[in-house]
C-alpha cells in the first residue's frame, strides 16, 4: 500500500495547485492514501492572516475541512482522501490550538516546529558567528520545543525533526543528547515520524530525518510513516520506494499512516 502523509495547497501561500490537484496526482503515482495536511493559521496572532505566504487565514480553515470532507466523500472507492493539518507549536498557545481543532474530524495532525527563539528554524543567517556552545544550545531549544510536542498529546505524527539542517547542514554534526531524550519520549508517547522527502529542495539535499536518527527512533520504538511534504502536486509520493528500501535497510519492517486518529500498519 503507498501512501503520503504530507501534502499542501495554495492556501497557504507558497504552494502551487488546489486540494483536488493533489488526489489526481496521488491517483496517477498509484497511491491508495493521500493525506491533505496545509499548513495551519496562526491562530494565536491578532490578523486573520498573519503570515500570508506562510499560513493559511483563520477565516479559511473551517472552509478547508469542508472542502477536504467533501473530496474525501467524492474520491471514495478510488482513493481514500484523509484530513490532516500541519500544525505549529507553540507552547503559549498550544491549548487554543487543541480547542479549535477538537471542533473537527481530523484523521490526523501533524506537528511541526517551523520557529525556535522567535525565529524561523531555516533562517539562513541563524547559526552565523555563533559559538561552538551557542550552537549546541540553538540545538538543543528546537529539540525542547519537539520534545514538548510529544509531550502534549496533540499531535499523532510529528514532522520533518530535524528540519533546522535544511539551510544548514552542519546542523546534524552538532553533538547532543537532546536529540535521543526526544526520540525516547516520542516512542514512550506512542507517536510517529516522518520520512519527509523535501529535504531534497533545501541545501542539506536527501530526507528528513537522518540515517543516523531512523536509527535511535527503531532503537526506541518509534513508528514511521511517509511525507512527501509536496508544494507542488508533481511530488506527491515523491521518493516513497526509496525511502521503503532504506527503511527496511535500516531494520523497519512496518510504516503507519493514521485514519480517524488510528494508526494504521503497513508491511515495508
Amino acid at each position: 500500500m503507498k501512501f503520503d502523509m504530507h501534502t499542501h495547497h495554495s492556501r497557504c501561500g507558497h504552494a502551487r495547485g488546489h486540494i483536488r490537484d493533489y488526489i489526481e496526482a496521488a491517483l496517477r503515482g498509484g497511491l491508495q492514501v493521500i493525506g491533505i495536511s496545509d499548513h495551519s493559521p496562526y491562530f494565536g496572532e491578532k490578523q486573520d492572516q498573519a503570515q500570508p505566504l506562510i499560513a493559511m487565514a483563520k477565516s479559511e480553515f473551517p472552509r478547508y475541512v469542508e472542502e477536504v470532507l467533501a473530496l474525501k466523500e467524492e474520491y471514495r472507492g478510488r482513493i481514500e482522501v484523509l484530513l490532516g493539518v500541519e500544525s505549529d507549536f507553540f507552547p503559549q498557545h498550544a491549548q487554543l490550538y487543541r480547542s479549535i481543532y477538537d471542533n473537527y474530524p481530523f484523521d490526523y495532525i501533524i506537528g511541526s516546529v517551523h520557529q525556535s527563539g522567535g525565529v524561523s528554524i531555516f533562517n539562513k543567517k541563524r547559526f552565523r558567528n555563533l559559538s561552538e556552545a551557542d550552537k549546541i544550545r540553538e540545538k538543543e531549544l528546537y529539540y525542547d520545543l519537539i520534545f514538548q510536542s510529544a509531550k502534549s498529546g496533540m499531535f499523532q505524527i510529528l514532522g520533518h525533526i530535524d528540519a533546522m539542517k535544511g539551510f544548514y547542514p552542519a546542523f546534524s554534526d552538532i553533538r547532543t543528547e537532546a536529540v535521543e531524550k526526544t526520540l525516547r519520549i516520542i516512542g514512550e508517547a506512542g507517536m510517529a515520524i516522518e520520512v519527509n522527502t523535501s529535504g531534497k529542495t533545501k541545501d542539506a539535499g536527501g530526507w528528513y530525518p537522518s540515517d543516523e536518527i531512523l536509527e535511535m527512533a527503531l532503537h526506541h520504538g518509534v513508528s514511521i510513516t511517509f511525507g512527501s511534504d509536496a508544494h507542488d502536486p508533481e511530488r506527491v509520493g515523491d521518493e516513497w520506494e526509496l525511502v521503503a528500501r532504506r527503511l527496511k535497510e535500516i531494520g523497519f519492517d512496518h510504516w503507519v499512516y493514521y485514519s480517524a486518529k488510528k494508526r494504521m500498519a503497513v508491511p515495508l
